[in-house]
């Protein structure tokens, strides 16, 4: 897995991240959306909660990739 993580090269792992965190651009991205509803409680419908990790999916790859760099140096 980890050989498969570190295949993938920073700058399109950021754009999709980018991408993703942004998609739909309108009328409000789908993470931003969620995020309020699991503020306000009312993130309970499974595919909400589906979708919410779906779109954050590659920025937790990114991170993931980020600390593994870091705790190798």
């Amino acid at each position: 897995m980890w050989r498969y993580l570190n295949s993938i090269s920073d700058p399109v792992l950021i754009f999709i991240a980018a991408f993703m965190l942004l998609a739909p651009f309108s009328p409000m991205p789908h993470v931003l959306e969620k995020l309020i509803m699991l503020k306000d409680g009312n993130l309970t419908r499974l595919v909400d909660i589906f979708d919410l990790f779906f779109h954050l999916i590659p920025s937790i790859l990114l991170a993931i990739k980020y600390l593994r760099k870091n705790n190798k140096k």
